[in-house]
Order: C-alpha cells, then structure tokens, then sequence
C-alpha cells in the first residue's frame, strides 16, 4: 500500500516520503495515529502545498539564524577566575559559566547548546563552539584570565608608590 508519511517515523521515513508499505501496517499503525495517509491525487497536492511552505518557513528560521552566528562569532567573553602559580584554576569555567555572561550580553541560549566537552581547567583562550541550527554552529571565543585578588591589587599598588 503506497502512503504519505505526514510526520518523520523512525526506522520508515521522514515526513512528506512517498512509500510503500504493508496494508496491515498502513491501516493498522500509520494510518489511525496521523502518521501517515493514502496516497490519492488529491492528497499529493496538499502534501507538495505543506512541504512549500514548510520550506519557505524553515529558509526564513535560516536567515534569522545566520544574524544570530555572526553575531555570536564577533564576542569575546572574558572571565576572571581565581589560579595558582601554574595556570590551573580554581574551579573551572563552565557552560553555566558561559551561559551567564552571554545573557548578560543579551543572548538568550540554552545551556545544552553550548558545546563543552569538559570544562575549562587552565588560563587561557578557548574557542567554544554552539550548535545554534541542526548543524551549523557559531564559535565565541572564551579568555580566562587570572582574577586579582585583595592582597595581590595592593602590593602592585604598593610597587607603583614607592
């Protein structure tokens, strides 16, 4: 039996595949939970009329998109933290991390986006990439930088007065 899958199923299709299948699987799996529907000339045209503007929406997601990467790929985030005498911080610099001070740029990103594989450990410049759309993905680069501490700040002030 030849259908229209209306929704993408795993291990058969994805949405708006022609196929053929078993009578039995159609009308008894397919068919009833909307997944799927006969193919009939009319039915055809209403598929080829949904996938038209589903690609005119998603190319419109796209563009909005790509303003978005270029934005992302402009910033450079710089975070203080405290460090030992070898560039190892203390803590580490999360995607949490990463996350809060992109809001406080205004980005609103799931922290889930933000693809760290492990967090930052060292001083230093990272790049860290973001999965913004399926596959494409902007890259904001990260400068850990060692944080001044109380005692520190005072007797650099100490050297400049003498």
């Amino acid at each position: 039996m030849k259908v229209i899958l209306l929704e993408s199923v795993e291990k058969v299709g994805k949405k708006g595949d022609l196929l053929n299948v078993a009578p039995g699987f159609a009308r008894n799996y397919l068919i009833p939970r909307k997944l799927a529907m006969e193919v009939t000339p009319s039915n055809i045209k209403m598929v080829e009329i949904r996938q038209k503007a589903l690609k005119k929406k998603e190319e419109k997601e796209r563009l909005t998109f790509e303003e978005l990467i270029k934005k992302l790929n402009e910033i450079h985030l710089q975070i203080s933290r405290r460090s030992s005498e070898k560039d190892i911080i203390f803590g580490s610099v999360s995607a949490g991390d990463i996350q809060e001070e992109l809001a406080r740029l205004g980005f609103d990103l799931d922290k889930k986006k933000i693809l760290l594989d492990e967090p930052i450990k060292r001083l230093g410049t990272f790049t860290v990439p973001i999965k913004i759309y399926h596959e494409e993905r902007a890259e904001v680069k990260v400068t850990v930088s060692k944080e001044e501490t109380a005692a520190s700040a005072s007797a650099t002030e100490g050297q400049k007065t003498s």
